[in-house]
């Protein structure tokens, strides 16, 4: 007897009630906050490393690559929306109903993979902002961490709403930390526009390329296309082809003011270092607590580094909370598995913890910006592997129906991955052989 397929995230599923007759901005306010989780992805710890990297020793130059970035992420997590409302399933349950299965058991391991590179990077850095903020040893912190399993759960029983109402206030708190920092480092205005303008040396300085397939693979996040195409079947709009050309439309708004929301927060970090560092004789600093010591000296004022620290806090928390809820979607997903609740999350929390405790211990503090950096590329090379099959999904008649991609978002979606599959095969030429 064939298993029944389960409802993706089945305890909050079209939880979310939609008013029906009501203004424009309630509306959008209804179907709000699904793209603020995923942009939660895109500012996360692993982004401030490469962004610290990138703007420390390249200035402003790597403007141009978070731009890039942004834009992708904008066109793939609109891509993730229309998935998730036509086909009523996530990525993950529509890999494993399209492929065999030993591709699709191959596939959930790699995405289980990028979810620990994710986690990894989530955990660490939470546990550097408590160590720099209230002196708690890293591996303390790391262990910490695992409370967001009881927060997560603790929010969803009382309504998804909940959750989505912490994201956005951590994410405000993050936003406006950056605008103060930007303000007190008092970057230079011609050089800063002048970096939205994309360099010869990116192809030729392997260093630079490094970094920026690390922006990349920070920015767009492999395990945000499965979140997306889950979270937007928590709201309860109408299945006929009217309701779900409205909900793509609303979820698509949604999710582009949240990244626009994040592409502030990425460029603001790397404006940050390039002007704090960089032509300061600091141009190596990639270590996120080196940068924190760094602040107060350089610009005056120990209020830098406290605000620092306290939106790598939220940033941190932030990400593992959605970083957990994506390791969920991906086990009943790929699996078709369903377990109690807590014990999924304290699963996929435990895969994350076990890993970054043993390397907080081994290594101490030294190394962990550069392992940052390492996790993201470890991201960027995973993200074709989730990136495809939405491509490939959305673009699918039978699959799609009347949603499937026009001719043109067809075009757009083909030249983003190939960019980012050659900015892989890239980097990888360059570790391996050059």
């Amino acid at each position: 007897m064939k298993q029944e397929e389960l409802k993706s995230l089945s305890e909050v599923h079209r939880s979310v009630p939609i008013p029906a007759a009501v203004s424009f901005f309630k509306k959008l306010l209804a179907f709000s906050g699904p793209g603020y989780l995923v942009a939660v992805g895109y500012m996360d710890p692993g982004n401030w490393a490469t962004d610290l990297a990138g703007g420390a020793k390249f200035g402003y130059a790597l403007l141009f690559i978070i731009l890039l970035s942004n834009l992708m992420a904008v066109l793939l997590q609109h891509l993730t929306v229309k998935l998730g409302v036509a086909t009523g399933k996530d990525l993950a349950q529509n890999c494993k109903s399209h492929y065999s299965k030993p591709v699709s058991i191959f596939m959930w391991l790699i995405s289980e993979i990028m979810i620990i590179a994710c986690d990894l990077a989530e955990v660490i850095g939470s546990a550097i902002a408590l160590n720099l903020l209230f002196h708690i040893p890293l591996a303390f912190g790391v262990i910490i961490t695992a409370a967001d399993v009881f927060l997560l759960l603790l929010l969803q029983n009382k309504g998804f709403r909940y959750l989505e109402a912490l994201v956005v206030t951590l994410i405000a708190t993050i936003t406006v930390s950056f605008l103060l920092e930007i303000i007190l480092s008092r970057p230079e205005i011609a050089p800063l526009i002048q970096g939205f303008v994309p360099a010869a040396s990116l192809f030729t300085n392997q260093q630079m390329l490094y970094i920026a397939i690390g922006i990349i693979g920070a920015t767009v996040m492999p395990h945000n296309l499965f979140l997306h195409s889950s979270v937007v079947q928590t709201r309860s709009f109408n299945l006929d082809y009217a309701g779900k050309k409205e909900a793509i439309k609303f979820f698509t708004i949604d999710s582009t003011l949240a990244l626009s929301l994040a592409f502030f927060v990425n460029a603001a970090i790397l404006v940050v270092a390039a002007a704090t560092f960089h032509n300061t004789g600091y141009e190596n600093v990639t270590d996120i607590s080196e940068a924190y010591r760094l602040l107060t000296p350089l610009l005056g004022t120990s209020v830098a580094s406290i605000v620092f620290a306290l939106a790598l806090l939220a940033s941190g928390q932030n990400s593992t909370l959605t970083g957990t809820l994506t390791g969920q979607i991906i086990m009943e997903g790929f699996l078709n598995f369903k377990i109690k609740p807590w014990a999924r999350r304290l699963i996929t929390r435990l895969i994350a913890i076990v890993p970054a405790l043993a390397i907080i211990l081994f290594f101490q503090s030294s190394g962990l910006g550069n392992l940052l950096i390492f996790s993201q590329v470890v991201l960027g090379i995973a993200l074709p592997f989730a990136v495809v099959p939405l491509v490939l999904f959305t673009g699918n008649k039978e699959k799609m129906g009347e949603f499937v991609n026009r001719p043109w978002i067809k075009t757009l979606s083909y030249i983003t991955t190939f960019i980012l599959i050659s900015l892989n095969a890239w980097l990888m030429y360059g570790l391996f052989v050059g």
